[in-house]
């Protein structure tokens, strides 16, 4: 057997994953940030703002999640093209994605402002804020598209290694939409008071600006030339398009899946009282933050594992996969072992009722369980898209959360009515099969890979 590439070394990789993830860590933590702003400045309006903006939110995350999901295609398919030195390639891709964008946006619209209504009004969502919440999203809906094309525009960059550009342009949004909150919720000015409204202009306003500065920057950098973005128009074409969807709604249904499991124990908490679910919200709150990390860990391991597969590096490829798993890993472990020893002190930051400290703190005592495996199976996911396997994770999700467990929780809640950490225990059981099953197909997939490839074809093989 050969010795092992200097290409292979842990310092390498290390440094190569880092550079790529660290903005895409500072994007998320900024995204994270824009939705803290709104919930604190909606709160500051009273009970019904502070309400209709976190259920409006909730709505319009499930349109963008779905969007999200299918445009996030574009990532390992840029990374290969740019792997496999044809950046011209990736032009194609981007335009094909900004009128999948364009068209995903017509269906959202409509869904806003016809839809919705009566869904909020179907599900029993309170009169009381009923009305300020479907204004909300009419109004951000308005967005739509300038957040649909950014997304094509964002994976673009993303799959080709430029994470730069992303991490900047989240850093403006997070400083626009905060002043566009005060000027819109608050009426200044000379603006009329909106108050949830006015949160969810803001945010439309903010996604238009987004999908401005990227394609003004894509466009006349001279990074992106050879990849002929914008050097020549072609219509709709049904070969991409359909290979985008074929690639795409997979990874939007897995997202979800994974999203509706943790809505739905929400809800299943929301009927054990207003102290349970208090205590689950500052729980899932703090994990949620913590799971930014390993989020954009993942999106950083599907550019580096489809960069060298594009370059035939099938050794390099499964290696870049498997340490990042590593990686996402280790980091969770950490964020483990700290909940685990300050996990009184980070409840005390949310909360001084006794009550709800005490449910919140044997909730965390799960999370820092769960928060291992939450890890391992999303950079698991993430190595998964960069070989462009997405059908595969999609039934394992289905089944690990849903089929598991979904199950274990609503028995948990809803059955025999055991305390909180006992429903908690179908993230456990979810997260932990997903982890066990996506590792396993991850290391299956890339050793078959190089298995079936002429070894002078790879060259770290051995």
């Amino acid at each position: 057997m050969a010795s092992p590439s200097p290409s292979l070394s842990w310092r390498n990789e290390i440094v190569r994953l880092l550079r790529l993830a660290g903005p895409l860590i500072v994007n998320n933590l900024s995204i994270a940030g824009m939705q803290f702003a709104d919930a604190v400045m909606a709160g500051r309006l009273g009970a019904e703002t502070l309400a209709a903006v976190a259920v409006g939110g909730s709505v319009w995350f499930i349109f963008f999640t779905l969007v999200l999901g299918i445009l996030m295609a574009i990532s390992p398919i840029a990374a290969r093209h740019y792997g496999a030195g044809a950046p011209e390639l990736i032009g194609r891709y981007t335009r094909q994605g900004m009128y999948l964008g364009l068209a995903a946006a017509v269906p959202v619209m409509a869904m806003a402002h016809y839809l919705v209504p009566g869904f909020l009004e179907y599900i029993g969502i309170d009169a009381a804020f009923r009305d300020l919440t479907v204004g909300y999203v009419k109004a951000v809906s308005f967005g739509a598209a300038g957040i649909f094309v950014f997304l094509a525009l964002r994976f673009t960059t993303e799959g080709v290694g430029r994470t730069v550009p992303i991490m900047l342009t989240s850093l403006m949004a997070l400083a626009t939409n905060v002043f566009l909150n005060y000027v819109f919720m608050y009426g200044k000015f000379g603006f009329p008071a909106m108050g949830a409204v006015g949160c969810g202009y803001a945010s439309a306003v903010t996604m238009w600006l987004l999908v401005t500065v990227l394609f003004a920057h894509m466009a006349t950098s001279s990074s992106y030339h050879g990849m002929q973005l914008f050097s020549k128009f072609s219509p709709p074409r049904a070969a991409e398009l359909r290979e985008i969807a074929m690639l795409g709604i997979p990874i939007a249904v897995t997202i979800t899946a994974e999203a509706g499991l943790f809505n739905a124990i929400a809800l299943l908490m929301g009927t054990r009282g207003t102290e349970i679910t208090a205590a689950h919200q500052i729980a899932i709150n703090f994990a949620a933050t913590m799971f930014m990390v390993p989020l954009a860990l993942s999106s950083a391991i599907t550019i580096r594992v489809g960069h060298e597969l594009g370059a035939l590096e099938l050794s390099r490829a499964r290696y870049a996969g498997g340490f990042g798993i590593f990686v996402c890993g280790a980091f969770m472990s950490a964020s483990a072992l700290f909940l685990f020893v300050f996990r009184d002190a980070v409840v005390g930051l949310y909360t001084d009722d006794p009550v709800v400290k005490g449910i919140a703190i044997s909730l965390l005592f799960m999370a820092a369980i769960f928060q291992v495996t939450d890890g391992v199976q999303i950079g698991a996911a993430g190595a998964l898209r960069g070989y462009k396997d997405t059908r595969f994770p999609m039934i394992i999700n289905i089944f690990a959360y849903w089929g598991l467990g979904f199950p274990l929780a609503f028995l948990a809640a809803v059955t025999y009515r055991l305390q909180p950490e006992y429903i908690w225990g179908g993230f456990v059981l979810g997260l932990s099969v997903a982890a066990l099953l996506l590792t396993w197909r991850y290391s299956r997939l890339s050793k078959a890979a190089i298995d079936t490839l002429p070894p002078h074809r790879d060259h770290d093989h051995c």
